[in-house]
């Protein structure tokens, strides 16, 4: 992706100056929303490694395999960031996507926790679409 490319988290950043620099390690994310926008920018680049380092491991699984699903990421919504302490937090968010030509959306409200100054996703509870 070109650094200068509006990062697919959906800021209106450019990718350089917003997920790109947590997915290549330069810093973690200070807030678990900015986490969970660059968790969505690693599904849509199929930064298997990087969701896996950054989701929780009591709840992570073992391996991921996005390059197969097939699954095309058009856009998130992020509804509302509610942190309840120092480290821990819920984000609402909304993301639209396509298999096999068929549109869905995913409404989700995860929870993050924070850990030795870094911020994990833990789980979620789907929504009502």
């Amino acid at each position: 992706m070109k650094a200068s490319a509006d990062c697919p988290c959906g800021s209106g950043k450019p990718y350089a100056a917003c997920c790109g620099p947590l997915h290549f390690g330069q810093f973690s994310a200070f807030t678990a929303e900015a986490l969970m926008r660059s968790r969505y920018s690693a599904y849509v680049l199929k930064f298997e490694d990087y969701l896996l380092a950054t989701w929780h491991p009591t709840t992570r699984p073992s391996e991921l395999d996005i390059e197969a699903d097939g699954t095309k990421w058009l856009g998130l919504a992020v509804r509302r960031h509610q942190q309840q302490d120092d480290s821990h937090a819920t984000v609402e968010f909304v993301a639209r996507y396509r298999i096999a030509g068929r549109g869905h959306r995913l409404h989700e409200l995860s929870r993050f926790v924070r850990e030795d100054g870094r911020w994990y996703y833990l789980d979620g509870d789907m929504l009502p679409a």
